[in-house]
């Protein structure tokens, strides 16, 4: 007896439930024991064992089971393979370069063309091995590519018949590719046209005789097979096909030839059978033998049939002659579609043809084709929407095919007889309806005006369409039409007709009108995200304004819409322009770099001030620009009186004189020269004064000179002289000298020009360090002048170029003052004299000898120049100028700047002391013996002598030392006190020391604010004796905005409660805090509502300007009283369409209370009454909103109930199951036969115990061998 293995029940109930009604009966009926016992599974048969190995005599074997059979091993992508190239083979046989030259480049070569990865080694024999890594095809590739560029190449020929070259070469070449991979060879086929049947084959020897064999096995392959022609009359084809194929299919079958018979659709009577040389004999054979057989059974009879009839006949696809055909075994010869004969001609055995006769008729008159007179602008209503109307109609009679005929009045039916009168009944039916309830209409509009009937978007004609229930057709444009057709209900049609004509006539009386605006003012008139235009075309909505595209670059604006909005828009538009224009005008003025500072102000009051009063937009160039010009734009007016201003803060602050001279117009092009060459050689000439020539063609003769007094005298005589050289007769005359020369032809503070100017009068220009040509001089002045300067320039350049070497005694210990920092005096020297080069003897010598070498003047000059440094040097003197240590830093100036200038203003040289450390401890006093210390006797050390770290010392020539000391004395700092009340030192000091520290910057002085427990009101300031007034001015206008704003503050402090129902607040503060803040805003107040732990929670606090805060107060006031005015009422809505009310993200609920102005108030969840909604607002508002909802409500519970229908009709997932248990009664589980875990004859009844860890072992987890029926374990 079998074993038998019982599982759970409830692991198989689903299973179970499965089964149909009569399974279930059958199992209830109950069969026996045996029975059920037999037709249990076998545990194999569930469960098919894992693959085993087993071995055998040829090796390892994988037996196949039910595991193995469907598992598909897998492979690598990655390949290796290796070649071997012997040495008698190698391309490159040169030992020495094996890594390298043309071998390594072909193989890098390889590499890169296949993406295979190529290593090369030498093998004993110098042969050649490589292995190739890599996907399948680029090792293929790779290997292909070694043998034909490493390999040495063979060739030889192999002959097949000439019609077997093409399944050589296959389908688009891909066998003849596969072949050349595989064999590693270049196989040549000839031409088609060429007669040839010689294959052509290079590669290695291996290569070309695996090619060889390959080739002759596919011409072998070819040799067997044939190919067969037979012609068979056209008519008796379908005998040999036999109905849908079959005939022809299981020829096919039995011979294992392919026979291909055309279709009926082709003219052909060509069978053509191929296959094996037996196989194809054998389907001719039969083929000839069913024609013979039909030629001699068959006769033919021809019968009139409808040619509209005659593709019911055929049927979809032919199936109908098919179907007729494996009937009758008659043939029904039906004339092609564009043949006008009717005859149809059925051919077969004669006891057959009746059948078939009367089969052919009743396909023919199965059909019929009717038609329903329908005027054609109502065939889109028949269809409906997406064709929903006709799809109805078409789902109950599906036989029936409808068509509709664009511009005729009719609809064709065609399908089975009782279909196509059912669905004519129908059509009429919808067609009269139509017909009585709807009208149309055509009206004829310039199709110009089409597109703004439509809108953008289609927003005017959605428009229409929706408020008078019609459909409005407006031609497309290619059409050129003018009719515009509108249909639906007659009255909406004539409203909706009414409407467009209204539109057309309004838009014949439009008018366009083109402005032209110059395009950099687009952008301007457009403004920001486009918020100016926005306001113009919310004064004149009616216009519609276009601006061009900013890559068009053109100027015109093009205005569109009524006449006289028209004229409006474009007068104001012309205004904005206008003002654009006059408020662009742009004056540039040149003010002095040190006072564009004083010009901004403390914190740009300044130029805020001068901005606000003068209405005009004034920059200034950045700080580390070399620019003086201070750029003013906006209306000519205002920037005329900007610029008097700052011109009067600049002459205030310095002895700046302003002059006007009168030169004629004509002449101011040539007196400001080339890129204005002219006019700033005289500006650098004379201090660096600022000379303002008029606008070109105003001619205004006035040019302004501003600068020191004595700068702008002499400038003004400079350009009287040079005005009077062009208006006399004026020449100029260039000639080049090196860069280098230049300073040495000017001189020291341009002493060599001048003498040249002097003696001949003309003017002697050098380029500037922005020329381009830094070699170009040019000289100015009568044709005399100018050809004297040149001669005595070309001259001293001559003699320049005229290099030669001199010598000149040095007293050694002067040697160091020369060479000294990097040699910074001998490259003064080579700038100043023209490039001559010094040559000090090496350190260490005590040679007094100096090598000059340049040209000959240069030499001279340098010569001259350090001698005098020499004498200078041997006059030298040291002074000491006792300064208190603590004034240094002040006196240094920020790096050390103001040093600097001393000592270049008095050609001396400062040395300050070390800085003393307090901190550090005195020095002890050396011990003393017999009143000695260390046997030396000790002067007593002068209580009154200054201190090192006070010492200053100063060398150089005693006069130019002495004035050095008086100029530092001159910077020793001052201090005053100012007195300034206590509680204003902390707005002073500002956040962080920000505002002390501005002070302190703007007017270069040291600001000491009292410590916070001094409650000091003194400030002490120190700094420069000139730097003290505006200081002291500085601070106390600092203090007296500070009591203005105390005095401000007091009066924006003032307070005052209002009394609100707290019920009220939220309403108050609106969404997202939205009126609150319109409230603070527009009355600059503070608004504080009370806190949650507050005990007056009614008081809303105002803070602000007494006058501000009472009108707040009112503005809220307001507010509340609007609300006392409003009504709560409660109604009860279902919770289940709470959610659908409220909608995605509180979007349908927010749109129900804009849309009724009232708000909603939901139940949260867990409340007593979870259907209770309050609504809040005007009694009216409330009113319609409640009923607004109460509709969505029944609307919503409607498709609540009609969904819960639906689900009756649904299978639930787990009633049923349980259902057809109970009527089973109880389950033995799923069952099967032989299990492991059963032994002998016993029978088990009870299901393995899974949680044991032997019988089912769990991963990693280490078990105890033990033998069980399940075999031996592996691991």
């Amino acid at each position: 007896m079998s074993s038998v293995a019982v599982l759970t029940q409830e692991s198989f109930n689903e299973h179970r439930s499965g089964l149909r009604p009569e399974q279930i009966g059958a199992a209830g009926a109950g069969p026996s024991a045996k029975e059920e016992e037999d037709a249990l599974p076998t545990y194999k048969d569930a469960f098919p064992p894992l693959p085993e190995k087993a071995a055998s005599p040829e090796g390892t074997q994988e037996t196949t089971n039910a595991w193995t059979s469907k598992i598909r091993p897998l492979k690598s992508s990655v390949i290796t393979q290796v070649f071997h190239v012997p040495l008698e083979e190698r391309k490159y046989k040169d030992l020495n370069q094996f890594g390298e030259g043309d071998q390594a480049k072909v193989c890098v070569d390889i590499m890169h063309r296949t993406g295979a990865h190529l290593e090369l080694s030498l093998a004993k024999d110098q042969g050649l091995s490589i292995m190739v890594s890599g996907k399948v095809d680029a090792v293929m590739k790779a290997r292909k590519e070694i043998v034909s560029r490493l390999q040495t190449q063979a060739s030889a020929t192999v002959a097949i018949p000439k019609e077997h070259h093409r399944f050589v070469i296959g389908k688009n070449g891909e066998k003849l590719q596969e072949l050349e991979l595989k064999t590693a060879t270049k196989i040549q086929i000839p031409r088609p046209d060429d007669i040839s049947n010689q294959i052509k084959i290079s590669g290695t020897k291996e290569g070309l005789e695996k090619a060889k064999h390959e080739i002759l096995l596919i011409s072998a392959e070819q040799d067997k097979r044939a190919v067969e022609r037979v012609n068979i009359d056209k008519v008796y084809h379908p005998f040999i096909t036999g109905p849908f194929n079959k005939l022809v299919g299981e020829m096919m079958q039995e011979t294992g030839a392919r026979v291909n018979v055309p279709p009926p659709s082709v003219n052909k009577t060509e069978i053509v059978i191929t296959g094996e040389k037996e196989q194809v004999a054998l389907a001719v054979t039969m083929i000839k033998k069913v024609y013979e057989e039909k030629k001699k059974s068959t006769t033919t009879i021809a019968v009139e049939v409808k040619k509209s009839q005659h593709k019911y006949v055929i049927g979809p696809k032919g199936n109908t002659l098919q179907e007729i055909l494996e009937k009758t075994g008659v043939s029904v010869e039906i004339p092609p579609s564009d043949s006008s004969s009717e005859t149809v001609i059925l051919r077969g055995e004669p006891d057959r043809l009746g059948q078939a006769l009367t089969e052919v008729y009743a396909k023919a008159n199965s059909y019929n084709v009717s038609s329903v007179t329908a005027p054609s602008w109502l065939h889109r209503f028949i269809i409906g929407k997406k064709g929903q109307n006709l799809a109805k109609i078409t789902q109950q009679m599906p036989k029936v095919h409808i068509e509709f005929t664009e511009g005729e009045d009719k609809i064709t039916l065609e399908g089975p007889t009782k279909d196509v009168q059912m669905v004519q009944g129908q059509i009429e039916i919808i067609v009269t309806d139509l017909v009585n309830r709807m009208d149309f209409t055509e009206i004829s509009v310039d199709p110009k005006f089409h597109r703004h009937l439509i809108g953008k978007g289609g927003v005017n004609i959605n428009r229409i369409k929706e408020l008078h229930k019609v459909t409005v057709r407006i031609p497309p444009d290619n059409e050129k039409s003018t009719v515009i057709r509108i249909e639906g209900d007659p009255q909406g049609v004539q409203e909706a007709k009414k409407e467009l004509l209204e539109l057309t006539t309004r838009m014949e009386n439009e008018r366009t009108k083109d402005l032209i605006i110059e395009q950099r003012f687009h952008r301007a008139i457009i403004g920001q995200k486009g918020e100016k235009i926005k306001e113009v075309r919310d004064k004149f909505p009616e216009v519609i304004i276009n601006f061009p595209d900013p890559a068009q670059k053109s100027d015109i604006v093009q205005l569109r819409g009524p006449r006289n909005e028209v004229e409006k828009c474009a007068k104001f538009m012309q205004k904005i322009v206008a003002e654009m224009v006059e408020n662009g005008f742009c004056l540039s003025v040149p003010i002095f770099k040190q006072f564009h500072r004083n010009i901004i102000g403390k914190g740009g009051s300044n130029i805020k001030k001068i901005r606000e009063e003068t209405s005009t937009k004034i920059d200034l160039p950045a700080e580390n620009s070399n620019s003086e010009m201070i750029v003013i734009t906006g209306k000519k007016a205002n920037c005329e009186v900007a610029r008097t201003r700052i011109l009067a803060i600049q002459k205030e602050l310095a002895n700046i004189t302003e002059m006007e001279v009168c030169i004629p117009s004509k002449l101011h092009n040539s007196l400001i020269g080339s890129k204005g060459r002219f006019v700033r050689s005289i500006m650098e000439e004379c201090g660096g004064v600022h000379i303002h020539f008029p606008t070109e063609g105003s001619g205004i003769d006035k040019v302004t000179i501003r600068g020191p007094a004595e700068e702008v005298e002499k400038a003004k005589q400079q350009l009287l002289v040079l005005a009077e050289e062009k208006q006399t007769k004026s020449h100029t005359a260039e000639l080049r000298a090196k860069p280098e020369y230049h300073k040495f032809l000017i001189g020291k503070g341009g002493g060599n020009i001048r003498k040249v100017r002097d003696s001949t009068g003309a003017r002697i220009i050098f380029p500037t360090a922005d020329d381009q040509d830094q070699e170009l001089i040019t000289v100015v002045g009568t044709e005399e002048a100018v050809r004297d300067a040149q001669k005595e320039l070309e001259e001293l350049i001559r003699s320049l170029d005229n290099v030669v070497e001199d010598n000149m005694t040095v007293d050694p210990k002067h040697h160091r003052y020369f060479v000294a920092r990097r040699g910074q005096v001998l490259r003064d020297l080579a700038d100043e004299y023209g490039g001559v080069m010094v040559s000090f003897p090496r350190t260490g010598t005590q040679s007094e000898k100096v090598t000059l070498k340049g040209a000959k003047e240069c030499v001279e000059a340098a010569k001259k120049r350090m001698l005098e440094i020499v004498e200078d040097l041997d006059a030298q003197v040291t002074i000491e100028c006792v300064i208190t240590q603590k004034f240094h830093r002040s006196i240094m100036g920020p790096k050390g700047s103001r040093i600097q200038q001393i000592t270049r203003d008095h050609n001396v040289q400062i040395k300050f002391p070390e800085r003393e450390d307090p901190q550090a401890p005195p020095a002890e006093a050396p011990i003393q013996e017999n009143g000695e210390a260390n046997g030396e006797v000790k002067e007593p050390v002068d209580p009154n002598a200054p201190k090192k770290c006070d010492v200053i010392v100063i060398s150089g020539r005693k006069e130019r030392c002495e004035a050095a000391v008086e100029a530092l004395k001159a910077l020793v700092p001052v201090t005053i006190e100012v007195e300034v009340p206590f509680e204003l030192h902390r707005y002073i000091i500002g956040q962080k020391g920000s505002g002390i520290r501005k002070m302190m910057d703007e007017f270069e002085v040291n600001i000491q604010v009292p410590a916070p427990e001094q409650q000091s009101d003194k400030i002490a300031i120190s700094g420069l004796a000139n730097h003290l007034d505006r200081a002291k001015e500085g601070l106390l206008d600092r203090v007296r905005e500070l009591q203005a704003d105390q005095e401000d503050r007091a009066l924006r402090s003032f307070k005052l409660t209002i009394t609100v129902d707290p019920k009220y607040h939220p309403k108050i503060i609106g969404r997202k805090g939205t009126i609150i803040t319109t409230i603070r805003t527009e009355h600059d107040v503070n608004i504080q509502f009370p806190e949650k732990n507050d005990e007056n929670q009614d008081q809303i606090t105002i803070t602000g300007y007494e006058h501000k805060a009472i009108a707040a107060r009112d503005a809220i006031q307001a507010l509340v009283d609007e609300l006392e005015e409003m009504i709560s009422e409660d109604i009860t809505l279902d919770s289940r369409v709470h959610a659908r009310i409220i909608g995605a993200r509180g979007k349908g609920i927010r749109k129900i209370m804009d849309e009724f102005k009232v708000d909603l108030r939901f139940p949260q969840s867990g409340a007593a009454d979870p259907n209770l909604v309050t609504v809040t607002g005007r009694p009216e508002l409330v009113d319609e909103a409640i009923d607004h909802l109460l509709n969505l409500e029944e609307e919503f519970m409607a498709d609540a109930a009609e969904n819960e229908s639906k689900m009756t009709y649904m299978r639930p997932h787990g009633g049923s199951a349980a259902a057809m248990d109970e009527q089973r009664g109880p389950s033995k589980g799923f069952v099967v036969r032989e299990a492991p875990w059963t032994t002998g004859n016993e029978k088990a009844s009870i299901a393995p115990d899974m949680s044991s860890s032997e019988d089912f072992p769990s991963f990693g987890a280490p078990v105890a061998a033990k033998s069980s029926p399940w075999g031996p374990k592996r691991f």
